[in-house]
């Protein structure tokens, strides 16, 4: 079985010094391909550096939210430029987050559309950040999509229904984290057994939220066989047919992200 961590940091391992080890045990648990994520235009190269030194690892470009206000600089043409690299499949993570709210709102909302932009203009996919946002993110994906369709996803989804209903509507499909498999996350867990079966992902967002039975633990891009395991069971499948379709979807969405060896 092979399955594919949509979004993890393993610069965040490379920091705790066991990089290689934890991508040997990702690839024995059989995933296949795994996204890096950039949080930081500052911290751009070394993301990009791991993705360039392995030919199953991708990476991501942009500015998280609670980076907003610190790289509120950034512009589309910046972003696009950076993008051109073939290794880079995706813009962001960028979006909102209201509840730790680390930047100014406006800083964020500012920081989020110019991702929007690079978006439409690289065809690259957006990953969307959106914590206790869902009306200002319902609206600006709303407004920006009248503006001209970009392609897209939620990732790690904990909102509730109208943003899930408004991603749906515009195309984007919804990456779901370790946190479906706690025990309290059931308005989330109704929400995911409800999802089109060809719009969802799968992912770890390492090294945090680690799924059950690593809840509590540092989370790697290996226990993204444990999110397949608890949406196979929320959905009533078998984990193949989740990680056959997550796959699927995730080449789909990341169309630059070629399988390893094709």
């Amino acid at each position: 079985m092979k399955i594919v961590d949509s979004h993890c940091h393993l610069d965040r391992h490379a920091g705790d010094g066991d990089l290689e080890e934890v991508i040997a045990r990702a690839r024995r648990a059989g995933v296949a391909t795994m996204v890096t994520i950039c949080t930081r235009l500052d911290e751009f190269e070394p993301v990009k550096r791991i993705a360039e030194a392995h030919d199953d690892i991708w990476c991501s470009l942009g500015v998280h939210p609670h980076e907003a206000g610190d790289e509120h600089g950034v512009s589309v043409e910046e972003l696009i430029d950076l993008a051109d690299h073939p290794k880079v499949v995706g813009i962001g993570e960028t979006g909102l987050d209201y509840y730790y709210e680390h930047s100014p709102r406006a800083e964020q909302q500012h920081c989020f559309r110019t991702h929007i932009e690079a978006s439409r203009r690289t065809g690259l996919p957006l990953i969307v950040h959106a914590r206790d946002a869902d009306d200002d993110m319902i609206a600006i994906l709303a407004e920006a999509y009248e503006e001209g369709p970009f392609p897209g996803l939620i990732h790690c989804f904990t909102s509730g229904p109208e943003l899930a209903k408004k991603a749906l509507e515009i195309g984007f499909s919804i990456s779901l984290s370790g946190i479906i498999s706690f025990k309290n996350a059931t308005a989330l867990q109704a929400i995911a057994r409800d999802l089109p079966l060809d719009r969802i992902l799968i992912e770890t967002d390492a090294p945090f939220l680690a799924p059950v039975p690593r809840r509590g633990k540092r989370n790697e891009p290996a226990y993204v066989v444990h999110v397949a395991e608890a949406l196979a069971t929320l959905r009533g499948v078998e984990v193949a047919a989740i990680a056959a379709a997550t796959t699927a979807n995730f080449h789909r969405v990341f169309d630059r992200a070629t399988a390893p060896g094709s």
